[in-house]
């Protein structure tokens, strides 16, 4: 969280309806006032959708033309659904369900199945994985651990496309969809799975939906209950509804049409999992009456970051394109962004890491960055330069926060001292509340200092530090707080799923980015093959893979860097190329053309080679077999992972001692002085020269003015000690 957001993050209950619609500007209240009928909302990035339709619901709600228990709002995470609850509870709307399609079909699927079907509902398959590998193995079919995860996919797209394992070769050949097996096997693998749960009373998440619309079809007395409950409805997302989804969506409608759908045919990025802008496009033919209000207003992103997306969307091709919303920056002009051009992968890292700690430096938070890929494979080498540089970091996609166990002990704790009150001694010596938060969370693990290190033990403190941080925010936000006031406060932001931010440059796959945003955003790895990547083959495909792209572009608010690299490995032939989808965009590819929306000179491409010090080498082989090494970690140990080591382990123990008293000394984690691999390479390899060591990788010209002559000592037999101290 930081100082910025302070002023917003508890704001005041709107005293009337009217209050609701303050501050809206013309288009969103033209929205929040739609509240009959169907109405369509067409949604740029960064325009304020969620603000929009939250407050039509809450003004809905507190003008007593709505009531908040005939209201259902879906949507397709649970962050969003979470985000929208703590929203509607902040402008006095709550009892207003939002939640997921599969989390409310199956509120309904437990609630009618004793009527509907009789007896206990089966039982929910948390993970399907392990049932498609024995549906494999009975069918004798063989599939390694990469295909295993592709099949269930398959079978998931199956379900949500309403496809039945009989005809799923030809509905494969008919979407012209790249099976990661022959479509023939797959849909035996589909039909004994089928089998499998059939078998052990097991139903999986996709047959929540199914089951749940079957029942609706066939029981009018369930479906007639469910529609007297609901009576208006707000999809968020729409063009990512499957078929599916919209067939569930039409029986909770029935003959009515009070839905008000919201989405933007440019983001659709999900069409491997079944979903579909066809739904939104089509929405006006469906529903002829439909109130349709365009929101193009972007609040999010400077003008420059603008010019780029609409620049994107204006090459693009197909029907999604033809309803593109060019957008209108409403921020002051900011940096252009950075077009950055490295001779291989491990540079780009390090260049962008550099970066990133230039912009730390500078007083952006790590927690407002963020490094976007196409594939998580390529986190790894960013991981590394992160570590390297010293830069905390976060992967996206780790367990939500409040369910985490140290955050719900924690709960326990603030709890029972909360109810103590003056009678705990912890709270003794605490004067205000952060103190006396800061007080019951040593007992858990909280220290002012983070520990050494990565794992468990960091996330349990980070995780900590969160409530820390929260409990701050909470106090200057409510003068006069008290404890009880903050666990009642984290009570409904559990139940909302609104967990306070937890710093780190976010690095996460352009899918993950979805729905997100940061002040700074590197795309990075932009090359052919990758973006658009290698297996996009059709039109339709490929154009997928441009609206991938404008979205991790629309995720900066400020600074945006993109960058690619020649090879993958250092001295590796410079055969790549940048996407096309820059051409005309960046400098020096072609002409920029008018595409509309702002400021807009863009920078000129630099020319990252690791920052001057970099030179081109040849291949890296590995000193053992000879083979050439391609992958970060075996480059950086100098041999293959499955090369026998000569590592020196006494040499290495002494070695992590040494950085866990500098990591301590520096109050960093220990991999921001060497990472694990490094010290691995070094124990292996036991230089004697500054050159030796600054030949392995991880140990850069300013590691090694800090900490060089300490390591030699130690592999020299001596000791070590003297780098932080000089550091500070």
């Amino acid at each position: 969280m930081t100082a910025a957001t302070h002023s917003t993050l508890f704001p005041q209950v709107p005293e009337t309806a009217d209050a609701v619609l303050d501050g809206l500007d013309p288009e969103q209240r033209e929205v929040a006032l739609a509240l009959n009928g169907p109405v369509c909302v067409l949604a740029g990035a960064g325009t304020g959708k969620t603000r929009a339709i939250t407050h039509r619901i809450a003004y809905g709600v507190r003008a007593g033309i709505l009531q908040p228990a005939s209201v259902l709002a879906v949507t397709f995470t649970n962050r969003a659904a979470g985000e929208m609850r703590g929203r509607l509870r902040q402008l006095g709307a709550g009892g207003v369900q939002a939640r997921t399609f599969h989390s409310a079909a199956l509120r309904q699927l437990q609630f009618f199945w004793p009527k509907a079907v009789g007896g206990d509902m089966p039982r929910l398959l948390e993970r399907k994985i392990q049932l498609v590998a024995e549906a494999a193995a009975r069918c004798r079919i063989r599939l390694d651990r990469n295909e295993l995860r592709d099949v269930t996919g398959e079978i998931e797209w199956a379900k949500v496309t309403q496809t039945v394992p009989a005809d799923y070769p030809a509905a494969v050949a008919k979407s012209v969809r790249d099976a990661p097996r022959d479509p023939a096997e797959i849909g035996q693998i589909y039909a004994m799975y089928e089998q499998l749960k059939r078998d052990r009373s097991v139903i999986d998440f996709e047959d929540v939906l199914l089951l749940t619309v079957g029942i609706l079809q066939d029981r009018h007395d369930i479906a007639d209950q469910i529609r007297r409950q609901y009576q208006h409805f707000v999809v968020d997302e729409y063009q990512d509804v499957s078929p599916l989804q919209q067939r569930l969506l039409d029986l909770w409608l029935g003959d009515r049409d009070n839905l008000c759908v919201v989405g933007d045919a440019s983001q659709t990025i999900y069409s491997f999992t079944g979903a579909t802008p066809d739904h939104l496009l089509n929405f006006r033919n469906r529903h002829p009456s439909a109130t349709v209000v365009k929101l193009v207003r972007d609040y999010r992103s400077t003008p420059q970051v603008v010019h780029l997306a609409n620049g994107l969307l204006s090459h693009a091709r197909g029907r999604a394109a033809e309803h593109r919303l060019e957008l209108i920056s409403q921020r002051d002009p900011g940096p252009d962004p950075v077009y950055t051009e490295y001779t291989d992968e491990p540079a780009e890292a390090e260049g962008t890491a550099r970066r990133i700690r230039d912009l730390i430096a500078a007083g952006v938070p790590a927690g407002e960055i963020a490094v976007l890929y196409r594939i998580n494979a390529q986190s790894e080498v960013y991981e590394q330069a992160l570590a390297d540089a010293g830069v905390p970091y976060q992967l996206r996609g780790a367990e939500r926060f409040f369910e985490r166990q140290e955050v719900r002990e924690a709960g326990i704790a603030l709890r029972g001292a909360a109810r103590a009150g003056g009678n705990d001694s912890l709270l003794d010596d605490a004067e205000d509340l952060p103190s006396q938060v800061r007080a019951v969370l040593s007992t858990k693990g909280w220290t002012s200092q983070p520990p050494a290190g990565s794992g468990a033990v960091r996330d349990r403190w980070e995780s900590l530090a969160a409530l820390v941080r929260l409990a701050e925010d909470f106090a200057r936000a409510k003068a006069g707080a008290t404890l009880s006031d903050l666990v009642a406060e984290l009570d409904e932001r559990a139940a909302a799923q609104h967990a306070p931010t937890v710093q780190g440059v976010t690095l996460a796959s352009l899918h993950a980015a979805k729905g997100l945003e940061w002040d700074a955003v590197f795309l990075v790895g932009l090359t052919e093959g990758m973006m658009p990547i290698t297996y996009a083959k059709t039109d339709e495909q490929v154009e997928e893979e441009r609206r991938l792209l404008y979205v991790g572009v629309t995720r900066a608010r400020l600074h945006l860097s993109l960058s690619w690299a020649l090879s993958r490995a250092p001295g590796g032939r410079a055969s790549r190329r940048p996407t096309r989808f820059l051409k005309g965009l960046r400098p020096g590819s072609g002409s920029l053309g008018s595409v509309g929306s702002g400021a807009g000179g863009a920078a000129g491409i630099e020319r990252g080679l690791g920052g001057g010090r970099r030179k081109p080498r040849g291949p890296v082989l590995c000193r053992v077999c000879g083979a050439t090494l391609t992958e970060a970690g075996a480059m950086k140990l100098m041999r293959c992972e499955d090369c026998p080591s000569d590592m020196d382990e006494g040499l290495y123990e002494r070695l992590r001692d040494w950085r866990s008293e500098q990591a301590s000394k520096l109050a960093q984690p220990a991999y921001c002085v060497f990472t694990d691999k490094t010290l691995m390479a070094i124990a292996e390899r036991v230089p004697a020269t500054d050159g030796e060591l600054s030949s392995i990788s991880g140990v850069g010209v300013r590691k090694l003015d800090r900490f060089g002559a300490d390591v030699l000592a130690i592999c020299a037999g001596g000791e070590g000690g003297a780098g932080a101290d000089e550091l500070s």
